[in-house]
């Protein structure tokens, strides 16, 4: 220990009188006594609030809690009201900026303040497990299931109305991880020099409003806002049952005091609290409507499409007596209307515009855990979705090919990457990286599902975020607009198109039609002459999409889940006719993923392009959860009927054909004709017509890419046909009551595999001519994010392309769930019934990929001229590897596998056969690139199939020796194609 050096005049003092003096000091006084005052828990609240000013927001300075507020440090304190113990509190979380997802509603949390001494905890009450109407019941659940603490905080004073004081700041901003989840922990310099600023500090009488912004742990300053507010007790409001029947989100508990099965799980259906302010008219408008404002970001050209998208509904609400039932008001920065308001602020509902160049729409809510009345909603619209569409083509794809493939299918392909859409497709410099990724996901439950791996903390960062985990379900991530932005594409691409004098691609647009050139460019939508356009597209086309998109959200912010079965409801040839025109809605729902129609010669006109108002299932869900009548059997009573169809979300991943994003019609297999009608129209104008002069040969790369999404949608949309059933949720009794589970006819089915065939498996079906090969090339830029170029070759890779595509569809017809299902089909169609079976498929897909080994060798192929085109040998090396795949020990895991195997050993038995055949024609008959094909195709199934059989002679039945799969190791180390 370092001493301290003494003063020189120190030592010259008298040491006497130092002693003296230190003595006294010591020695107590006589006359001293204890001091009986008790010393207080806090110091008074007067020196703590010394420097700090009240936070006044209304008149009467009244508000729920009072806030102090000291500026030139960003210091905040609160004092909580007297009773703070007995009240319930809803805390509304929101990031109000500094992320492209400003203004989303990211959480909330429902919590109570308990005290312990000098501190203050934070709890949520247990509400997911519950036991009403019997008291031994309740007081075995209360002990059991108890309340968690989210934090303490310490009590800095006692304030002047007699409640405890605590540090707001030090609270929400030191602990926000607490609330926004890990990734808004705050940056080192908060906590080293209290880098932080308040952006808001509002108290009202129902709730306070409080924002800091804060630097996050990448320095980027965010503003994460607060309300808080008490939960309103409202005795008038009375919680509605939920039915499978009718798809609302829904707030849920499980009653431990039942004890029959079915009444165990209690589900509420989410809604708003709206009655008539008249009861005794037959319309009245409501006591208290639901007010939307429109943020004043919102692009003046779109304010008036985004009203009537947020006014279509109270056509619904009318069927029920309440006229007005929604209300809106236009904020405007301009006139300072409804400025004062903030969007965060729990009491406002707010349409919030972001650009940030995403195409996302959402609409989530918060909801009252304990009644699943909806108390507050926000929509999120973007402005990415009305540019172009730029997602990289290796980005849209796998999505695309990996529409309707369940836990089973992932699981799988985890254990059978080289099946998997996701790497296929993926660029290959980026596969080693997937086949981690997608192995690690497989660890998890389901397959790495999804659903499995939600946060439901926060909402908006995954599809099913606001549907699991949470107690009560909002809408989390809505891809309405996502597909909404690839339609867009499309159609800026139609437009572009529209009116070019090409008569030589009308001539073969459809060999089935033969209505004359004539009659088909009547049909052909016409440029208006001045025509309103809004960021380079007709208003009429772009107005009544943002009406849909608006109307969708809006319908979740109402309650109502998704409904994927209501693009079903009408024909091709009647919704692009008059009967349908401007007068009935294309479909069943506005709470589907509808595309953007584009007739091509499937009707008498061009149809509505987008989806009109609301539909019939959006009127009859409607009534069920916000009509007064107490009698709700009649309304449930309609379930059949056809105009009512309802699948959401998890029916995606199931066997229900009509239960799909982006599909549409009676019969989706005519849509998608008119898909590939379009797909080829539009190929055949790229280079003459798409690229105007002036512009980078890129764009014709941009737009064969287009058309080939669309055709990866069209086949996908038809492979999950193939082994369908459709599913209904009617009850025992209900009014024409379906079966629950019915098999797909088979001649629907041969139709739905016909059109894959033909549209996978064929090179003409590509639309791959010479010259689009010479001139889709790529602009090369070294920009950052989603603009960066330079890693793309401007040759663009056709067969790497093709074979992916092809590769994703033969996952589509031959991985397990698929097959299992038409196994199972089989049994569910009486024996004298026609059905389509395991060796029909098989034999049907082997004979369209083989088909060369058919035909009769009348002339001489060359290496230029192969009698196998390159395209070609590499979807039937790729199918030989799936039949293969499907013979191996350890290929399937459920009881169709053994089955699925023999009938795989005879396919690759018979494509032997026939290798023999073609080969006995003679080597000069044959090109070098066919006959090594042949060849090596022969020699792989053999060696595949003689390990086999050696395996499954194996007296002991011990596991295949390393040795016999030499043959599948070297295969699978061999390129996919042999021109690369």
């Amino acid at each position: 220990m370092k001493i301290p050096a003494v003063p020189v005049a120190a030592l010259r003092f008298p040491v006497g009188i130092l002693l003296i003096s230190c003595m006294a000091s010591a020695a107590p006084a006589e006359d001293a006594k204890p001091s009986t005052k008790k010393k207080p828990d806090f110091p008074p609240h007067a020196s703590v609030l010394s420097d700090y000013k009240k936070v006044v927001s209304t008149t009467d300075g009244k508000s729920l809690y009072t806030l102090w507020q000291r500026k030139k440090d960003n210091q905040i304190y609160a004092e909580l009201p007297r009773g703070f113990s007995s009240k319930k509190y809803f805390i509304a979380l929101t990031v109000a900026s500094g992320d492209r997802y400003a203004g989303l509603q990211v959480g909330d949390m429902y919590v109570y303040w308990r005290r312990f001494d000098k501190r203050l905890a934070l709890i949520a009450p247990n509400l997911d497990v519950r036991a009403t109407g019997d008291k031994h019941a309740s007081a075995s659940v209360k002990r059991l299931f108890t309340d968690r603490i989210v934090l303490e905080v310490p009590i800095v004073t006692m304030g002047p109305g007699g409640g405890p004081v605590i540090d707001l700041d030090q609270m929400l901003v030191n602990k926000a991880s607490t609330f926004f989840g890990y990734n808004f922990r705050p940056h080192p310099l908060y906590a080293r020099y209290k880098i932080f600023a308040i952006r808001t500090a509002k108290a009202f009488p129902e709730n306070v409003e409080v924002a800091f912004e804060v630097p996050d742990t990448h320095g980027v300053l965010k503003a994460l806002h607060y309300s808080i507010s008490e939960v309103p007790k409202n005795a008038a409001y009375k919680p509605r049952k939920a039915d499978e029947r009718v798809g609302y989100f829904t707030t849920s508990y499980s009653d431990l005091a039942k004890y029959d099965e079915q009444d165990v799980r209690v589900r509420y259906i989410n809604r708003w609290h709206l009655e008539k302010a008249n009861a005794k008219l037959k319309i009245s408008p409501p006591k208290r409507p639901i007010r939307f404002y429109i943020e004043h970001t919102t692009p003046v050209r779109y304010r008036r499409w985004v009203k009537q998208g947020i006014l279509a509904w109270n056509k619904a609400f009318e069927t029920i007596g309440i006229s007005d039932a929604l209300v809106v008001e236009y904020q405007d920065a301009t006139t300072r209307e409804h400025m004062e308001k903030d969007p965060e602020d729990v009491r406002y509902n707010f349409v919030r515009w972001l650009n940030n160049d995403i195409g996302t729409a959402i609409g989530p809510s918060r909801v009252n855990p304990l009644t699943g009345e909806i108390l507050d909603a926000d929509i999120i619209l973007t402005d990415g979705w009305i540019r172009h569409f730029r997602n990289r083509f290796s980005e849209m794809l796998p999505k695309v090919a990996m529409e309707g493939f369940g836990p089973e299918t992932l699981a799988w392909l985890a254990r059978h990457p080289q099946w998997d859409p996701r790497i296929r497709l993926a660029p290959p410099s980026q596969r080693s990286h997937l086949r981690s990724v997608i192995a690690k996901q497989a660890t998890l439950p389901f397959g790495g599902h999804p659903i499995t791996s939600v946060d439901p903390t926060l909402i908006g960062d995954d599809e099913f975020d606001g549907l699991i985990g949470r107690h009560s379900q909002v809408n989390g991530l809505c891809l309405a607009a996502e597909g909404k932005a690839f339609d867009i594409a499309m159609m800026r691409m139609h437009l572009a198109l529209i009116g070019q004098d090409d008569p030589a691609a009308d001539d073969d647009e459809n060999e089935d039609d033969d209505t004359d050139k004539d009659k088909k460019d009547e049909k052909k939508p016409k440029k208006k002459d001045n025509e309103q356009m809004l960021d380079g597209m007709p208003e009429s086309f772009v107005g009544p999409l943002i009406v849909e998109l608006v109307a969708h959200e809006v319908g979740h912010t109402l309650g109502l889940r998704h409904n994927f079965k209501a693009s079903s409801i009408h024909t091709m040839a009647d919704i692009n006719s008059e009967k349908l025109k401007g007068k009935t809605p294309l479909a069943g729902s506005v709470m589907d993923y509808l595309p953007v129609n584009i007739d091509m010669n499937s009707g008498t006109e061009q149809g509505d392009y987008a989806m009109l108002g609301i539909g019939p299932y959006d009127l009859w869900a409607i009534e069920y959860g916000y009509t007064r009548a107490n009698d709700l059997k009649p309304i449930l009573a309609r379930v059949a009927e056809p105009e009512l169809a309802y699948a959401t979300d998890e029916d995606t991943w199931g066997p229900d054909p009509l239960a799909r994003r982006f599909d549409f019609s009676t019969n989706p297999l005519d849509y998608a004709n008119n898909q590939m009608r379009l797909a080829k129209h539009h190929r055949g104008r790229i280079l003459e017509h798409f690229v105007k002069d002036g512009e980078s040969w890129s764009r014709a790369r941009h737009g064969y890419e287009l058309t080939l999404s669309l055709q990866a949608r069209a086949i996908s949309m038809m492979a999950n046909w193939i082994g369908g059933s459709f599913v209904s949720r009617d009850k025992k009794g209900d009014k024409n009551a379906r079966v629950p589970v019915e098999a797909v006819p088979p001649d629907t089915q041969r139709s739905a595999l016909r059109f894959v065939i033909e549209t996978a498996f064929h090179d003409e079906s590509f639309g791959l001519t010479r010259d689009l090969l010479r001139h889709m090339t790529v602009d090369k830029w070294l920009d950052s994010g989603s603009h960066f170029s330079g890693g793309d070759e401007p040759t663009w890779p056709v067969h790497e392309r093709i074979m992916g595509i092809q590769s994703s569809t033969l996952t589509m017809l031959m991985e397990p769930t698929t097959l299992e299902r038409i196994y199972d089909n089989e049994l569910r169609v009486a024996a004298d019934q026609d059905a389509l079976t395991l060796p029909e498929l098989l034999s049907k897909v082997a004979d369209s990929i083989w088909t060369e080994l058919d035909q009769k060798a009348n002339d001489r192929f060359t290496a230029r001229k192969p009698m196998i085109s390159s395209l070609r040998r590499n979807l039937q090396r790729e199918h030989m590897e799936r039949l293969i795949d499907l013979t191996m020990p350890d290929a399937f895991s459920n009881a169709a596998g053994k089955p699925i195997a023999n009938l795989s050993r005879n396919e690759l038995r018979r494509i032997v056969q026939r290798i023999d055949k073609t080969q006995a024609m003679g080597a000069d008959k044959c090109d070098p690139y066919t006959d090594a094909h042949l060849s090596q195709a022969k020699e792989q199934i053999e060696k595949a199939l003689d390990a086999d059989y050696i395996y499954n002679s194996d007296a002991n039945g011990g596991g295949l020796p390393a040795f016999l799969f030499y043959g599948r190791e070297q295969q699978q180390q061999q390129p996919k194609s042999d021109d690369r």
